[in-house]
This record gives C-alpha cells, sequence and structure tokens, in this order.
C-alpha cells in the first residue's frame, strides 16, 4: 500500500472511533438517525457545490442504483451500530463490529466457495475469534474476576450480538461503495453525500412515528449529531480515496487500528469496565483482520 494511501487510512481510523465515541455518549435511537443524516446534508452542502456538482449530469441509471443500495445498507449499518450502543459497552460492539465482517467473509469463502485458508488465514481466524472471545469474556476467561453479574452478561452478549450484525452489513457497504469508487470512478465526496441524502426518506417514516420526541431528542444529543455528521464523512471519504489508491484488501483491514484508539478511548473517557481486556481482545482482532488479507 503507498505511504500516502496508508496516511489517510490511520486518520480516518482515529476520525471514525472519535465519531462513534461520539455516538454513544449522545446517540438516541431513530430520531438520531436521521438527525445525523440530515446534518450530514447541510454540512456538507457547501463542499459538493464547489467540488462535486459537475459530476451528477454524468451518472447512469447503474450508478444511482449502487448509491441508493449503498444507502439501504448505510442506513442498517448505522441503525443497528446505535441499537447496539443502547443496549451495551462500546469497548463490546465496536472492535466485535469491525471484525466480523472480514471473519464472515473468510468463512463463508471457506464453506461456500471451497477457498484454503492458508496459514495466515487460519491464524487470522483465530485471532479475531480469540480476540471476541477476550472481550466477551474477559478475566473470568481465566476463572477470576468479579462474581457473575447476570445484567453484565447480558449486555457483553448483546453487545456481541449488534457487533456481528453490524459487521455483517460493513461487509456488504465496504463491497458496494468499493465497487462505486473504483469501477463506476464516482466521487467519494458524493457517494457519501448522496447516500446521507437518500437516507433521509428512507427513515423518515420510521423516525416520524413519534414526532413530538424529535426535538426533545435533538436538544439532549445535538453535540453527537455535529460530531457524526462532521467526522464520519469525512472519515469514510478518506477511506474512499485511499480505495483508488490501494487494493480494497489491503485498505479494509488497516481500517481495523480504528479498534485500538475505540478500546483506548471507550475505556478513559467512557469509564467502560475490564479496558485492559477489552484493549487486548481489539488488538488480537486487529491482527487477525491482517492475518486474513494476508
Amino acid at each position: 500500500m503507498p505511504l500516502h494511501a496508508l496516511l489517510l487510512v490511520l486518520t480516518a481510523a482515529l476520525l471514525h472511533a472519535l465519531w462513534n465515541l461520539a455516538a454513544k455518549r449522545w446517540g438516541g435511537g431513530t430520531h438520531f438517525v436521521l438527525s445525523c443524516s440530515l446534518g450530514v446534508t447541510v454540512l456538507w452542502l457547501p463542499a459538493v457545490l464547489w467540488v462535486g456538482l459537475a459530476e451528477l449530469p454524468g451518472w447512469t441509471l447503474l450508478t444511482w442504483g449502487f448509491v441508493l443500495a449503498s444507502a439501504v445498507v448505510h442506513l442498517g449499518y448505522f441503525n443497528c451500530l446505535i441499537a447496539g450502543y443502547r443496549a451495551a459497552d462500546l469497548t463490546v460492539v465496536y472492535p466485535v463490529a469491525r471484525g466480523s465482517g472480514p471473519l464472515l467473509s473468510a468463512l463463508a469463502a471457506v464453506l461456500l466457495l471451497g477457498e484454503d485458508l492458508g496459514l495466515h488465514g487460519a491464524l487470522g481466524l483465530a485471532g479475531v475469534v480469540g480476540g471476541i472471545l477476550l472481550i466477551t469474556m474477559g478475566p473470568r476467561l481465566i476463572g477470576r474476576g468479579v462474581a457473575h453479574d447476570a445484567d453484565a452478561a447480558r449486555r457483553r452478549r448483546l453487545g456481541v450480538w449488534w457487533g456481528a450484525a453490524t459487521g455483517t452489513l460493513i461487509a456488504g457497504y465496504t463491497v458496494l461503495d468499493g465497487y462505486a469508487v473504483k469501477v463506476l470512478a464516482v466521487s467519494p465526496l458524493m457517494l457519501d453525500y448522496f447516500g446521507n441524502v437518500l437516507r433521509v426518506p428512507l427513515q423518515l417514516p420510521v423516525a416520524m412515528r413519534a414526532p413530538h420526541s424529535f426535538w426533545p431528542e435533538l436538544k439532549r444529543s445535538w453535540r453527537g449529531v455535529l460530531a457524526v455528521a462532521g467526522l464520519g464523512p469525512l472519515a469514510y471519504i478518506l477511506v474512499l480515496m485511499a480505495m483508488r489508491e490501494a487494493p480494497l484488501s489491503r485498505v479494509a483491514p488497516a481500517r481495523e487500528v480504528s479498534m485500538l484508539f475505540a478500546a483506548l478511548l471507550g475505556g478513559q473517557l467512557l469509564g467502560e469496565g475490564e479496558r485492559g481486556w477489552r484493549l487486548a481482545g481489539a488488538a488480537l482482532i486487529g491482527g487477525g483482520v491482517i492475518g486474513l488479507a494476508l
């Protein structure tokens, strides 16, 4: 991978961890998801008008089809992520979400396509599974730690479940968006922006089931909305730019360094427990993802 592409991915990883921290701290339900898409539509409109609008007349039906498909998968991903953050800790949901996509892709390749992982792939698979196990069990893995806490155990299980569901959707939009920017030559800015624009009418019917709670929710979570709407597109645009310069199989694993940032920030700023165990688990998942890529 070229050095400038690696720098883009590492910067994006830090930004990604920061907006996820904001989503965990201030995020809510369906109103928060809608507010973030509306925020992107407003905040990023000047950039689109300045550098991207001339591209729009050249879009074909195939291009719009990919943008719409990306919008649908991204919407499912974000709703799933926010639900996971409501149900469990960031230091559980985030690493499992980022690691389960490559894990599921590798398992599908072996079970359905008859591919051989090889030594690096097998070690990578073990790393991802082991990292998820570390995050889920913590010191209980070696028979230590506090007495059994039913509520904490339930939150960990929910975190793993929501993280795995989110990771499945991450794998889906990564393939869609990678094809759009590499093969269809869609601008990363335009792809992300119009994906958010299309998510507004898709999310609106769900969010407006309780219209009276929209403004109270926005007053509570506006800091999170600004962080997600500002940092989220920037982080993803940097990744899409890197995809144009380097193979998707290298860019996707390199993004997973964000798990380390999230594990550090989640433990330090949110006060989530078992920080050392979860950081070790995130590092093991990150190493496993790299092994799968090799």
